[in-house]
């Protein structure tokens, strides 16, 4: 097992449990993350994922080299099918997943543990944590969306720093480039994104969900286009239960606040 899945309430933390090997993901703990995802979706009741690394060391180290280094020996077909569709196939299902994803960065996060922070909707770093995109050193791009995000996330010229460089960037550097959203201690970090899931999961999951399917979908494109794509996810809200009781209980606020000035 290299994905551990612990439910507290409405919340499932998954760790990726390879913590002899940095958290580096291979193949089956790519498929495991998936999969794990794919249940959580299915299950109504589970409101937000936290992902984060076994141990103190690392989130995830990024791929691991030796047990795809076959793949990449077998050409740029079998390459792009077993390795870089899969890694794809990873942030993407992240980057657009109907609840949100909290990623507690315990360690380094390099290559695709940093492609998998830039595909999250939200991230929380420990004080220890650094940030890479050492995949230049090994001759190729980042091939698991890397090369696409990290320069809309902090700018052109800053993500071709790191990309071009593989310099490792700390914690502090990422939140100010906005890579990560905070940065606390590392005995509080899983507390601290509990604390974040547990402030968005009070809202109705129609609205969280629509929220995150705004952004991610229009955030790319041009304004009109953008504001096309959130009046598509507003009108999806509109007959729900999450509008009439919210709309219902700031109407029963406003009624009590006037009540309380008439005595």
């Amino acid at each position: 097992m290299t994905v551990l899945s612990e439910r507290d309430q409405y919340v499932v933390t998954l760790t990726i449990d390879r913590e002899e090997k940095l958290n580096a993901l291979d193949y089956p703990t790519i498929d495991a993350l998936l999969a794990e995802l794919d249940r959580i979706d299915a299950d109504d009741t589970v409101r937000a994922v936290i992902l984060t690394g076994a141990g103190r060391r690392a989130f995830s180290a990024g791929a691991d080299i030796p047990s795809l280094a076959g793949s990449i020996a077998g050409g740029p077909e079998r390459a792009l099918r077993e390795f870089v569709r899969r890694g794809h196939t990873l942030t993407r299902r992240i980057e657009e997943f109907p609840k949100p994803v909290i990623v507690a960065v315990n360690g380094l996060a390099y290559g695709g543990g940093c492609e998998i922070t830039e595909a999250a909707p939200l991230a929380i770093a420990a004080e220890h944590a650094s940030f890479a995109k050492p995949e230049i050193s090994l001759g190729f791009p980042p091939p698991f969306g890397g090369s696409q995000r990290l320069p809309r996330h902090v700018g052109r010229k800053r993500g071709l720093e790191m990309i071009l460089t593989g310099d490792p960037v700390p914690a502090s550097r990422a939140v100010e480039l906005g890579l990560v959203n905070s940065v606390v201690p590392a005995a509080e970090l899983l507390d601290e994104a509990r604390d974040l899931a547990d402030r968005i999961i009070r809202y109705a999951p129609t609205a969280v969900a629509a929220c995150l399917r705004a952004v991610t979908r229009g955030i790319n494109l041009p304004i009109d286009e953008g504001l096309a794509v959130e009046a598509a996810a507003f009108a999806a809200t509109v007959p729900t239960d999450g509008v009439r009781d919210g709309i219902q209980q700031f109407l029963d606020r406003a009624r009590d606040r006037s009540a309380g000035r008439a005595r």
